[in-house]
């Protein structure tokens, strides 16, 4: 099982960025896949997560200015964040978990660095 993340960037309060994670090595059609963050200091947590069949979660605090989405054929997921705010800085972190045998397991990818500036 693999995931990588791409698309961070450095970005003024107000602005937009679209994170991709690439999924590989597990049948991605039949998981759901969640969008972390961890901020300095502060603990990861959970953003956004798309189930398998396509329907979306957020946190209270980015809904209606982030949105989750998933290309099954292409095996990616995305995270399209408009208006940000500095406070939305943060590694972010694309997550599966995965049933290997009669394991469940959970994946991560590296992670993408996004800085908001004021």
């Amino acid at each position: 099982v693999q995931l990588v993340e791409s698309g961070g960037g450095l970005v003024q309060a107000g602005g937009s960025l679209r994170l991709s994670c690439a999924a590989s090595g597990f049948a991605f059609d039949d998981y759901a896949i969640g969008w972390y963050r961890q901020a300095p200091g502060k603990q990861r947590e959970l953003v956004a997560a798309i189930t398998s069949g396509d329907s979306p979660n957020y946190i209270d605090s980015v809904k209606g200015r982030f949105t989750i989405s998933r290309d099954n054929a292409k095996k990616m997921v995305y995270l399209q964040m408009n208006s940000l705010k500095p406070e939305d800085t943060a590694v972010y972190f694309c997550s599966a978990r995965v049933l290997v045998g009669r394991a469940w397991n959970n994946y991560w990818g590296e992670g993408t660095r996004v800085t908001v500036t004021s």
